[in-house]
């Protein structure tokens, strides 16, 4: 349970999964929806922003929503089930999903009327939960990343047709390097990438603020110190050094400094790495919407 039910096959957890949290708001943003290739939004309104995702994006949501709101004047929710991956959140799925029906991305695409679904996955790969059939990215690598993209294209195509003839657009978030298996990282983010090329989504790399300059997809726990951290006493882990610490000691895939509960919450305490990664997705939005 140390890692919240989102890493890789080495850190497999023995227990079932807790329940899942409920969201921590409900806006209805009264916004636009989509068409299956998505119409640019007239500029400088004030987006409805929907984030879905998992244990990373139940730790992210607060901070992130905060962000939004000050810098774009969001309406937002949030909606992440720890444990989750793509096919939990597609409708059909039943008792196999860990999130509820009226959670499901189409469900609440079609309540809220959002300008852009923000959808974080790390990638569970380890069968943590039913939808995925047992299919692992460390016993059938090939297979894991076929049924990956489908669950991919299945999920976008289900948000395309719950929101219409109103444009909606999907951000996809780029995840940070793993320690464990960096390759997979890589291949999932490319599965989002293509996924965008394809069908005229957006792509926040919020992988890339919490890599080193120049090496993507190597994991470090700590990174040199930004302007900004400097200047907001807590962000700054290690201000002697000019260093911060974007992971605790014992949990290598979150990056909430505060320990992992068996109940997933929003992180409760000051985050480098949550809010470089926050920061990232609100100005891809906000690029998008027209803001600034």
């Amino acid at each position: 349970m140390l890692l919240g039910a989102c890493g890789d096959p080495a850190s497999r957890p023995e227990a079932a999964p807790p329940a899942p949290a409920a969201p921590f708001e409900r806006e209805a943003s009264g916004a636009p929806a989509t068409t299956r290739q998505r119409a640019p939004r007239p500029p400088a309104e004030a987006p409805g922003v929907l984030y879905l995702g998992d244990s990373l994006a139940m730790e992210n949501q607060e901070v992130l929503g905060r962000e939004l709101r000050r810098d774009l004047q969001a309406t937002y929710t949030s909606a992440p089930y720890s444990g989750t991956t793509p096919c939990d959140y597609l409708e059909g799925t039943g008792e196999r999903s860990l999130v509820p029906d009226a959670d499901k991305a189409a469900a609440l695409v079609r309540s809220l009327r959002p300008d852009f679904v923000v959808l974080q996955f790390w990638g569970n790969a380890w069968g943590y939960t039913p939808c995925m059939d047992g299919i692992t990215y460390d016993a059938a690598r090939g297979r894991y990343l076929e049924r990956y993209a489908a669950d991919v294209r299945r999920l976008a195509e289900q948000i395309d047709a719950a929101a219409r003839d109103r444009p909606t657009r999907i951000v996809w978030v780029l995840q940070g390097p793993d320690p464990i298996t960096p390759d997979r990282v890589r291949r999932v983010n490319a599965v989002y990438e293509e996924r965008s090329a394809a069908a005229g989504d957006l792509v926040a790399d919020a992988g890339r603020a919490v890599s080193a300059a120049g090496s993507r997809y190597t994991w470090t726990q700590y990174l040199p110190c930004t302007a900004y951290e400097r200047a907001h006493p807590g962000y700054c882990t290690r201000p002697g050094s000019d260093r911060t610490a974007l992971h605790r000691d014992d949990d290598y895939l979150h990056f909430c400094l505060a320990p992992t509960t068996s109940t997933p919450k929003p992180c409760p305490v000051r985050s480098p790495g949550i809010l470089r990664i926050a920061r990232e997705i609100t100005r891809v939005v906000g690029e998008a919407a027209g803001a600034g």
